[in-house]
């Protein structure tokens, strides 16, 4: 039969693709063997191959896109041509997609399915696009974001899934996307999101994940904290039915202390509800005395996801610096040069705590002042024999020391002051008992009076005993007197010697 050798002829040439164009031809059974089938048979498949490279004809068409948006079309167009790289499918009536729907499209870099009537995907419906890198299926009616709609998009960098009707997104879903920058996820009907999914390895160039205005209400905020750097400083939570509480609020405070732009930008919009009534809602960023008691603590150093060829960090915080170049290829390989140019790679050893990822990106866990220069990234495509470099010129600031507040000064001042006058009253020296007390010190006698020796012979005993009370010395003899007259120094008479020790005698017998 001509059909069935035609199709036979043309499944050996171009594939199960051609098999679907030739259902547009009549298929009926014939019995002829005209010897002008050879040459039939070379007609259609001309036909069918310049079929294969031709534009839809709903469709507008240059070298390399299709533009096949508001023509109401309820299925995919056949035989769009395998050079395609961008495909506009946007404003039509699509509500299902298929197994292996974009498999012809191995270079399908941006695909737009917006404003269609989506409510689920087959499993894998993206087999063979592994190219994909913006994927549009907002303003649809998915209701479910499953594991396997993303499945082997491991390049795709941008997902746009905003204005569904989507209420769950399964854990797994972001596994496998490496590659992803951004994620939409508003204006949607979410009560849960798998924080706990995206982690610095698994999402490392991971910069905007948007869950405004959904039906968020109490977050795992410790997951949330959990994020990484670059994660956080790019997580939309405005309009959402959040309740207030302390570790809310804390996560907040912290954002905006650093100046996050998501807080910024959206200050009136970040609202919660008190004990969860719907009619106590409160702008927490405008209103902050309602969180009085609670303790925010100090802001956490985070980690920082950057992308310009010039950063500026505070000593002491972790940074990444990636290495996305023009290369485009699956097997890469990444050499770092530091400002003392010493040679960073993965499987390097440095003594530094200084660490390269698959992916390229230099993550320096404590920034020192040392640290600061140009950092040099190139990325080697050995299979191709292509290399691409990345400079970024690093800024460490030097951290300042944390200054006394002045009511603490004063404080301290007050209790100094206390205690030193509580030492003057109670600790002046020499009030214990055992102190020494000083000697009187003797009066020596500067004259001879010749009194003195008339009295001895006084019978008055009053007066012997008020000599030795003045003399105050308790000895046997009286040390010899010496007397200076005219500026000359003599001794007291022997006689008054003999007349002391009488004295004395006397005194003994009295």
């Amino acid at each position: 039969m001509v059909f069935i050798s035609l199709w036979q002829q043309s499944h050996l040439v171009f594939g199960d693709d051609e098999e679907k164009s030739l259902s547009l031809f009549s298929m009926g059974q014939s019995s002829m063997t005209s010897p002008f089938s050879l040459g039939t048979n070379l007609v259609l498949c001309l036909l069918v191959r310049s079929s294969v490279a031709s534009c839809p004809a709903v469709c507008l068409c240059t070298s390399d896109t299709l533009s096949c948006g508001a023509q109401g079309l309820t299925r995919l167009p056949l035989l769009l041509p395998p050079t395609t790289s961008t495909l506009d499918l946007s404003f039509n009536r699509l509500g299902w997609l298929g197994p292996s729907s974009f498999s012809n499209l191995p270079r399908l870099d941006t695909l737009r399915l917006a404003n269609n009537q989506l409510t689920t995907l087959g499993h894998g419906v993206f087999h063979n696009a592994s190219s994909l890198r913006h994927l549009d299926l907002s303003s649809n009616r998915l209701r479910v974001v499953e594991q396997h709609y993303l499945q082997g998009l491991w390049r795709l960098e941008e997902l746009l899934l905003y204005n569904n009707r989507i209420s769950r997104v399964e854990s797994g879903m972001l596994s496998g996307l490496s590659s992803l920058r951004k994620a939409y996820f508003s204006l949607n009907q979410i009560t849960e999101f798998p924080f706990f999914s995206i982690q610095d390895h698994s999402h490392p160039f991971l910069i905007m994940l948007d869950l405004s205005s959904n039906r968020l209400s109490a977050l795992p905020w410790e997951d949330v904290k959990a994020l990484p750097g670059s994660v956080q400083k790019g997580l939309y939570l405005h309009n959402n039915s959040l309740v207030c509480d302390c570790s809310m609020y804390s996560v907040f405070w912290h954002w905006e202390q650093r100046g996050f732009d998501t807080v910024r930008d959206f200050t009136d919009e970040h609202t919660c509800l008190i004990y969860g009534e719907a009619r106590a809602s409160v702008s927490f960023l405008r209103h902050s005395r309602y969180f009085q008691n609670c303790t925010v603590g100090k802001a956490v150093s985070l980690p920082m996801m950057v992308s310009a060829s010039n950063v500026v960090v505070n000593e002491g915080e972790r940074v990444r610096l990636d290495c996305q170049t023009s290369l485009r290829a699956k097997e890469l390989s990444y050499v770092w040069v530091s400002p003392s140019q010493e040679y960073l790679t993965q499987a390097g050893f440095n003594d530094t705590l200084v660490s390269v990822f698959p992916n390229g990106t230099l993550e320096i866990p404590s920034a020192r002042v040392n640290d600061t220069g140009v950092y040099v990234c190139t990325a080697l495509d050995l299979k191709h024999a292509q290399n691409a470099t990345r400079e970024v010129n690093v800024t460490v600031v030097r951290a300042l020391p944390d200054s006394f507040s002045t009511g603490y000064t004063t404080l301290v001042g007050c209790v100094v002051t206390l205690v030193l006058i509580l030492m003057y009253l109670y600790l002046t020296p020499c009030r214990c008992g055992c102190c020494k007390q000083p000697q009187p010190e003797t009066s020596p006698v500067t004259a001879y009076d010749p009194g003195t020796l008339a009295s001895i012979f006084s019978p008055t005993l009053g007066h012997r005993d008020s000599i030795k009370v003045s003399s105050n010395k308790h000895v046997v003899f009286i040390e010899p007197v010496l007397v200076d007259q005219n500026g000359a120094l003599r001794a007291a008479l022997a006689t008054d010697q003999a007349t002391l020790q009488w004295e004395w005698d006397t005194s003994g017998l009295t």
